[in-house]
Parts: structure tokens; C-alpha cells; sequence
């Protein structure tokens, strides 16, 4: 079966896409302490982002099984990528409070729990739990080894293997639908688990230190926010208006507490926010780009589907790859070189797009794309999460991540606005 480019609703998740991402730096391993081996921080890490996009080309299947409408069972995959980007900021803080241990354990519980219920559950509502903790569960696992990679190139290999996952995700859950079973298909993410004993053994960091009263009320107006800039493509005014006023209710909190939940001299720095916002512009390219070249390869250049399919996921697997030559090289390059080099390619994967005519051009723009936004998630978000002290780079990597997944939010519905809606 040829792979399609990836639903509208599972782009904030491979954000994941990819996607999600954090740093290296968040978590400095304690002194004496092996470094966690990359791979299998990877292991950690990228199978949620091969469940995110599992449910793409089954939607059909999935929606005869559980005796619903297509556009119904579309819902599982809105619900994982709503509790993804909701999450990770928030796991991120738990991390931050609590250190690495609990956030471990408390991440297998749900992603066990959560497949449980997806794999047994006949009912929607059931199974909807299921994957909101699958979710919420890979997210914790994902801010838990990318706290641990500990250097830009380490930091690549993840970010790569995100980009390579998430290409062959749709692929990979039509196979195993028609081998076996849909919901096999979206119990991908449990191979994760696979690597909690290894990275507990290598990661012995010591318990967090205390930090006072838990900041309630501000996680729960990021949560607020998060969820309205997620839904704004898909119903703008009633989420413009809330993000609005969670953000306005969100600015007063950190005034009076801001050392809370989120911190304001973090969201001041300039550094975090050029980067942060960066990452956001790039991740809109890439998922505007994912959606809309394989319309474009079909209009201008004639391709069938087939070939469109295919040759989008070949590109998407060689810009994931390329870019870890980016972040290998990170250091030697230089902040601004790096920033340069980001900007440059992704403005010419949408000049590509906007004017090529031709199959390879067209392409050539999926590759600037997905190259700049892996790029991205893995130098940018070591930059952002050096702006802040030890004790808050595990909430720079939240928020640096919740930027980076709303490209996946807002870049489909730019592809329908400008192409897919013709």
C-alpha cells in the first residue's frame, strides 16, 4: 500500500514529530554518571512518533471495527495529538519538581494502561482514553531522554529518528492492520519500554530538590493555552478568544509568582524566544510543505498518487538523515551560522514550492522542509534551553516543544487555505 502524506490532525504529534523535542543540556547527568547511550535514548524516544501517524491510512478500518463514521474515528487521532502538545510542557515541569525516576514510572503506567485500553476496548470513549494516554505517556518518555542526550550531535540522532519514524508511521500501521490488527498498529509506542531499564541504569541523577508549592494554577493556564492554540485551525474565533484570555490571565500569574510553573525570566529571554519562535516558523513550513507537495507534484508535474506517495516518503527519510549532519556540526558552526543556514534553507523550500513546476523541484522543497524543521528541533532547542538555569531547562524544553508542535497545527491548515481547498 503507498504511503500518504500524513493526516492534518497527527501533525502537532510528529511534532513529533518529530517532532516534539527538547535538549540536551535540560538534564546534566550526575557527576561520575555513565552518559545514557544515544541509541538508547532513541529507542525511548521516537516509537511514539510512529504511533502518532499509524492511524492515517486505517482511518477506514478502525471506523468498521469500532462500528463509527471515518470522520468519528478521525477523533483518536486528535485526541493523541491534543494530549501530546498538552503534556509535554507539563511533564516537563514534573521532570524539573521530581527528577528523572518519576517521570519514568509514572510514563509506563500510562502508556501500558493506555494501550490496554486500546488494544481490549470495543467502545470509542474507551478506546479515546486509551490513546490520550499513550499519549500523555510517550510525551513524558520523549522529555525524559531528550533531557539526557547531552550534546547537539546526540540530540540529531533523535531528532533524525523522529523525522524517519514519523515518514514511515502511516506505512508501517497499514501493514500491521492487514497483518494482524488495526489496534496492533497502535501499540507501536510500547517498544519504548524496552529501553526504561536500561536508561534508569545509566541515568542514577539524583532526587530534585525541592522547590515549594506546586504551581497549580499556572499549569493549568498553559494547559488552557496550549489547547487553545491547538484547536485554533480548526475553530478560530472561539480559540483565538480563549488563547487571548489564557495568555492575558497566564501574563498577570507570572507576575505574581514568576519563578512559577512558568517562569518569566525565561519567557523574557530573548535567546528562548528567538529560538522557540524560529523553530515555530520552520515546523509551519515543514507541515505546510508535508500537506500541500503532494497536491502540487499531482497538479504541475502529473504524478499519479503512487508516485507521489513514494516519493515523498524517500525525501522525508533523507532530510530527517541529513539533518543530523547539521546538528553534528552545530558546534563547530557557530550560533548565528547555524540560524543562517535554517533560515536559508527553509526560505528555499518555499520558494521551491511556489514556483517549481517540476517533480524533483517540488521535492526538493519537502527536503528543505523536513531538513530545517529536524535541524531545528535539535540545535535550536539546545540554544533555548541554555538561556535558562539548571533547575529550568527541563520547562525551556516544554514550552520550546509546545512552539515547535503548533507548526504541526497550523501548517495543514495553511496547505488547505492556499492548495488542498481548490
Amino acid at each position: 500500500m503507498t504511503p500518504k502524506p500524513v493526516n492534518a490532525t497527527t501533525a502537532t504529534t510528529a511534532a513529533t514529530a518529530t517532532t516534539a523535542t527538547t535538549t540536551a543540556t535540560a538534564t546534566k547527568p550526575a557527576p561520575g554518571t555513565a552518559p545514557v547511550p544515544v541509541l538508547w535514548l532513541a529507542l525511548l524516544a521516537t516509537p511514539v512518533a510512529a504511533t502518532a501517524n499509524a492511524p492515517v491510512l486505517i482511518l477506514p478500518d478502525m471506523a468498521a471495527s469500532l462500528g463509527v463514521d471515518t470522520s468519528t474515528a478521525a477523533r483518536l487521532v486528535a485526541a493523541f495529538a491534543w494530549a501530546m502538545a498538552v503534556s509535554v510542557p507539563l511533564l516537563a515541569g514534573l521532570l524539573r519538581r521530581r527528577g528523572l525516576t518519576p517521570v519514568l514510572r509514572l510514563s509506563t503506567a500510562l502508556l501500558l494502561g493506555g494501550t490496554l485500553l486500546v488494544a481490549a476496548s470495543p467502545w470509542l470513549a474507551a478506546v479515546l482514553l486509551g490513546r490520550a494516554a499513550q499519549a500523555v505517556g510517550g510525551a513524558g518518555l520523549v522529555a525524559a531522554a531528550m533531557s539526557l542526550a547531552g550534546s547537539a550531535r546526540r540530540m540529531g540522532v533523535i531528532s533524525a529518528g523522529f523525522g524517519m519514524l514519523g515518514a514511515s508511521g502511516p506505512l508501517l500501521g497499514a501493514q500491521l492492520s492487514h497483518t494482524v490488527s488495526w489496534r496492533l498498529s497502535l501499540s507501536v509506542s510500547l517498544v519504548s519500554l524496552l529501553a526504561v531499564p536500561a536508561v534508569s541504569r545509566y541515568a542514577q541523577a539524583p532526587a530534585a530538590a525541592p522547590q515549594g508549592r506546586f504551581d497549580t494554577r499556572g499549569a493549568a493556564l498553559l494547559a488552557v493555552l496550549a489547547t487553545a492554540l491547538v484547536l485554533l485551525p480548526h475553530a478560530p474565533a472561539a480559540a483565538l478568544g480563549s488563547a487571548a484570555i489564557a495568555a492575558g490571565l497566564l501574563t498577570l500569574h507570572m507576575r505574581r509568582r514568576p519563578d512559577g510553573f512558568v517562569p518569566a525570566a525565561l519567557v523574557r529571554s530573548r535567546l528562548f524566544l528567538g529560538s522557540a519562535l524560529l523553530a515555530c516558523a520552520l515546523s509551519t513550513s515543514y507541515f505546510t510543505l508535508l500537506f500541500a507537495v503532494p497536491r502540487l507534484l499531482t497538479d504541475r508535474a502529473g504524478w499519479d498518487v503512487t508516485a507521489a506517495g513514494t516519493g515523498q516518503l524517500v525525501t522525508l527519510l533523507t532530510g530527517s538523515a541529513l539533518s543530523w549532519l547539521l546538528a553534528a556540526g552545530s558546534a563547530r558552526m557557530g550560533r548565528t551560522a547555524v540560524r543562517a543556514v535554517l533560515v536559508s534553507v527553509g526560505t528555499l523550500a518555499v520558494v521551491l514550492a511556489v514556483f517549481g513546476s517540476s517533480g524533483p523541484l517540488l521535492l526538493a522543497a519537502t527536503l528543505g522542509g523536513v531538513f530545517g524543521a529536524a535541524g531545528a528541533s535539535a540545535v535550536l532547542s539546545v540554544q533555548a534551553a541554555s538561556s535558562a538555569p539548571d533547575a529550568q531547562r527541563p520547562t525551556a524544553i516544554g514550552l520550546f516543544t509546545l512552539c515547535y508542535q503548533l507548526g504541526g497545527a497550523f501548517g495543514p491548515a495553511i496547505a488547505t487555505a492556499l492548495v488542498l481547498g481548490r
